[in-house]
């Protein structure tokens, strides 16, 4: 058969498959993405029914997904509350990196893999992901939640820090000198930092640059500009994902809401394709060496992110209910855990690195959607338990004597 048949074949099953779990999970009120990663799991490598032909066309698409994903959690809000949010939220940055750095590197140190692999799987398990979380939050309709600037604030932080951290780790990973290592963090620094003033200070410029009543232009316009600056960010060292979520920040007004219509089948389509990728390129034989220490580590790291994530919420004077579903959203790990552990793999420093990272990541990006959806309900009722019981006042023989019956007050 032609190789083009083949791969209409096999793309067109893996779309039909995708809305057909979508439809399934729609059905039972959750979110369907752990069930397009596993998914992939079963046609990906080791999987039942392994894909060949269509499998770099996924990979393309799964890069497009994350970008579309970021621009349009972007497009949410403006330069101005990103800036602020940036402001009063820097100090619950800190306490994510402690919180959710610390557990990873402590692990690699007790296994002994020495010191570049503990900097490497703390990044791992430090990185919530934000096409996960920007799904999760569009799927349960929290966008307009008050404790959603708070957790947009936090991934913001860490995708920034990306900036600083991947380059860093590049150059542990291939052992480069102080000048070398230097000069490509500078440039990483340079190039967010440049990209960051150009969406504050000349957003609306950019946005009347973009702006046109016909559908079709302004699709095609920000959708390249998206895709132009997100190429142009990660061939310099920064994060594609920082580069589409600052452009969809730069845009507002009729824009942003013009191309967030626009864009929302597009970011449906691809998003789900990212996440099936994920799963293409875990070979289920892999994962039960690692199992036992992964579901540590993702066991502690859950409940540092939810910690993080009520702790940020109530310095921010969110509502009790409010601080748990910040919690629970920012469990989930993906892209850019799995970027990092890539580089490891790559190096060849730990060859069980990997491994134990695809794990980790599978167990909270499945687990993820789940504690966004219940931590707050489940939170709420064991509260409102342990509230019920600290107020019960059990009653001995004593106690009843001595109060009255309206009996006795009406004999004296």
């Amino acid at each position: 058969m032609h190789s083009s048949a083949i791969f209409l074949i096999e793309f067109g099953a893996i779309i039909l498959g995708l809305g057909l779990l979508g439809r399934f999970a729609g059905r039972f009120q959750f979110s369907p993405i752990p069930l397009y990663l596993l998914a992939g799991l079963a046609f990906g490598e080791g999987g039942l029914l392994p894909l060949g032909t269509s499998e770099e066309f996924v990979a393309i698409g799964a890069e497009i997904g994350v970008i579309l994903l970021l621009l349009m959690l972007g497009l949410e809000y403006t330069a101005t509350d990103l800036v602020s949010n940036l402001k009063t939220q820097y100090p619950a940055g800190l306490v994510d990196a402690a919180l959710n750095a610390l557990p990873g590197a402590a692990m690699a140190l007790l296994l002994g893999w020495g010191p570049v692999a503990a900097v490497v799987l703390a990044g791992v398990t430090w990185i919530s992901s934000s096409g996960v979380i920007a799904k999760v939050l569009g799927d349960l309709g929290r966008l307009g939640n008050r404790e959603t600037p708070v957790i947009l604030s936090i991934l913001v932080l860490e995708d920034l820090s990306m900036a600083v951290y991947l380059p860093i780790i590049t150059a542990l990973l291939a052992g480069a000198g102080l000048a070398a290592g230097s000069a490509t963090l500078a440039i990483a620094l340079g190039v967010a930092g440049l990209v960051l003033v150009v969406a504050v200070r000349y957003g609306r410029h950019l946005s009347r640059f973009v702006s046109s009543d016909d559908p079709e232009k302004l699709l095609l316009v920000v959708l390249g500009l998206t895709l132009l600056v997100a190429g142009v960010a990660q061939q310099l060292q920064v994060s594609a994902a920082v580069g589409a979520f600052l452009v969809g920040i730069a845009l507002s007004g009729e824009v942003a809401e013009g191309a967030h219509g626009l864009l929302s089948p597009l970011r449906d389509l691809f998003a789900a394709v990212f996440f099936v990728f994920f799963g293409l390129h875990t070979d289920p034989a892999s994962i039960p060496p690692v199992l036992l220490p992964a579901l540590a580590l993702a066991l502690v790291t859950a409940g540092t992110k939810i910690a993080t994530g009520y702790w940020a919420a109530k310095r921010a004077g969110i509502s009790a209910k409010g601080r748990w579903r910040a919690g629970g959203t920012l469990v989930a790990r993906g892209e850019f855990s799995i970027v990092i552990a890539g580089l490891a793999v790559t190096s060849g420093i730990e060859p069980r690195l990997g491994p134990l990272a695809t794990a980790y990541v599978l167990i909270l990006v499945i687990v993820g959607p789940l504690t966004a959806r219940f931590t707050e309900p489940v939170a709420t009722r064991l509260t409102s338990r342990s509230r019920r019981s600290a107020t019960t006042v059990t009653e001995t023989p004593q106690d009843r004597d001595l109060v009255p019956s309206p009996d006795a007050s009406a004999e004296k």
